[in-house]
């Protein structure tokens, strides 16, 4: 909604255009004055949910309470009821930030800034004090929560699990490394709806890294997965079948072809690649046979190394999912 040109000259008259967006400046004044209200739009609620209760209640004035906000310090006049059962929802009974203050300070957390970096920050920026205890109060409790979904319950089956690696750059012991994050992405349920089932950080990637993920799997609750996209990391299909003997492990995709063209010469690829994805985008595996034949007859003057792809395509891709039905196997085709 735009406001009205006659409303900002309003705001803005008498006023030094240096100090509008300066601290305590009209953003301030607007950020207390939208506050207050709906504080009192809210009591204004609660008072007539109450005569609908039955409960006689009325007003009982204000009190003063000081509040961060993602920018400044604003001391807020807070409407009393006489029952004293009035809780807002815009600023809660004894809390005195603003979410987005909290927002600013865990996004600052997970770049690698310690509690002392972010408090400087924010007071050279908004001139906002507040002290590292606060800051690792408020870090904590989100590692808190953290921790409670990292070992929440799964559910017993998972017709489709996703497992892969990202990496990023994590402070560590005031140093920032480079490190990977194992993310279980798109634990795809029954009914369609995609979950993340847990995120691990570590060094290295190997087997043994994934044996210990996929006990903690089953430990949670999971009971069976169907079908696993892996990126053919060597030992993984094992580790995933140790612990799910009857897993079908399924090379991705996108990490299937990568590899593939790693046979093939850089001036080979333009063609190469087009032939590739009538292979991998058939509807059955009798389909996707026929497009390797296609793909062998087609490229014999491009060289031997192209019998490499052959093999490894036929070994990774086109078996595991012969024994699914057809209109299965175009739907795993996809999402993989």
């Amino acid at each position: 909604m735009a406001i009205e040109k006659e409303l900002l000259d309003q705001l803005l008259a008498g006023r030094d255009p240096n100090e509008v967006f300066a601290r305590d400046g009209l953003l301030d004044d607007l950020k207390k004055a939208l506050s207050e209200r709906i504080l009192n739009a809210e009591l204004d609620e609660h008072l007539e949910d109450e005569g609908d209760a039955g409960n006689a209640n009325r007003r009982n004035g204000h009190s003063k309470k000081s509040v961060l906000t993602g920018t400044s310090k604003i001391t807020l006049s807070i409407p009393r009821d006489r029952a004293g059962t009035f809780d807002p929802k815009l600023i809660a009974k004894y809390q005195r930030r603003f979410p987005d203050l909290d927002d600013k300070i865990i996004s600052m957390y997970a770049r690698g800034m310690t509690a002392r970096e972010i408090r400087g920050h924010l007071e050279e920026l908004y001139g906002i004090e507040v002290s590292p205890d606060l800051i690792s109060a408020i870090t904590d409790a989100v590692l808190e929560e953290i921790a409670e979904w990292q070992n929440r319950p799964l559910d017993i089956c998972y017709p489709l699990v996703f497992f892969d690696a990202i990496r990023v750059k994590i402070r560590d012991e005031g140093f920032v490394r480079n490190k990977a994050i194992y993310i279980i992405a798109l634990g795809i349920l029954p009914d369609g709806t995609k979950e993340i089932l847990g995120i691990w950080i570590e060094q290295t990637e190997g087997a043994m890294f994934w044996l210990r993920v996929m006990n903690e799997l089953k430990s949670r609750g999971a009971g069976d997965i169907l079908i696993a996209v892996v990126d053919g990391l060597k030992g993984f299909p094992e580790a995933i079948n140790t612990v799910f003997p009857q897993t079908v492990v399924q090379t991705c995709i996108v990490h299937l072809i990568r590899h593939s063209l790693e046979f093939v010469w850089w001036k080979d690829r333009k063609p190469v690649v087009p032939a590739l994805r009538a292979i991998y985008r058939a509807k059955d595996a009798e389909a996707g046979l026929a497009a390797l034949d296609a793909f062998d007859a087609g490229f014999v003057k491009v060289g031997d190394r192209l019998g490499s792809v052959n093999n490894l395509i036929t070994k990774r891709f086109l078996n595991p999912v012969s024994s699914y039905p057809s209109v299965y196997v175009v739907e795993v085709n996809r999402l993989c």
